[in-house]
């Protein structure tokens, strides 16, 4: 591995850790903060967020656009949204699997343990959001893949968080876990199913060539 890699991450693992123990920090006095705000309206909104940004809609997405991609045959964007979908599935494994290791009580549960309980009931399964994880590891790979198209889609897993934290489901820091869990695992699908690919790099030279007509225009 280069030395640039190696700096990369070490810096992108320091400020992960640096966030999410400000996260952890910041938890109680987040979820006061959203419980004094509440509305009727709001949560209608949030709910209906929360409802189709989990995973179901995501992976029909990525059916759809697999779908568009092969009628067109074009097989760089077939890798892409294939990548797309595993990375949403690996994150969505792991954060599973977390959950029933690590039970938490969702914010809305009374309860004097927070950590802790029975791993396989739903109230306790707050620590990391699977929403966020799924959603954040399906558009990852399209940030590190091309950003013009991914960053725009940011706004869509900083909202399903937002919405899993209002309706009382996570706590802050279960959503930054699970966008650091949906970043590695955008990461490591990039790395080994696309950075080396022949598509995927013909994809960079057309970028690259676009980019050098549009600056000549």
């Amino acid at each position: 591995m280069k030395r640039a890699a190696v700096f990369y991450w070490l810096i992108g693992i320091v400020i992960a850790a640096i966030t999410i123990a400000t996260a952890f920090y910041l938890d109680d006095m987040v979820r006061d903060l959203i419980g004094r705000h509440q509305n009727a309206t709001m949560r209608n909104f949030m709910r209906n967020v929360s409802l189709y940004g989990d995973w179901p809609s995501h992976f029909a997405l990525g059916l759809i656009l697999l779908g568009i991609a092969w009628r067109r045959h074009s097989k760089k964007w077939m890798l892409i949204f294939l990548s797309m979908l595993v990375a949403m599935a690996s994150a969505g494994v792991a954060s599973t699997v977390i959950k029933r290791a690590i039970p938490r009580a969702r914010p809305s549960v009374k309860s004097e343990l927070q950590w802790g309980g029975p791993r396989f009931s739903t109230k306790y399964h707050a620590f990391p959001s699977g929403h966020v994880a799924a959603s954040t590891a399906f558009f990852g790979v399209l940030i590190f893949v091309r950003r013009r198209v991914g960053l725009p889609c940011l706004p869509i897993p900083i909202l399903i968080g937002f919405s899993r934290m209002y309706l009382g489901a996570h706590y802050l820091s279960d959503v930054v876990c699970a966008a650091v869990l949906g970043i590695l695992c955008a990461a490591l699908v990039w790395r080994f199913m696309l950075r080396d690919s022949t598509d995927y790099r013909s994809l960079i030279i057309d970028d690259r060539h676009d980019a050098a007509q549009n600056s000549k225009v």
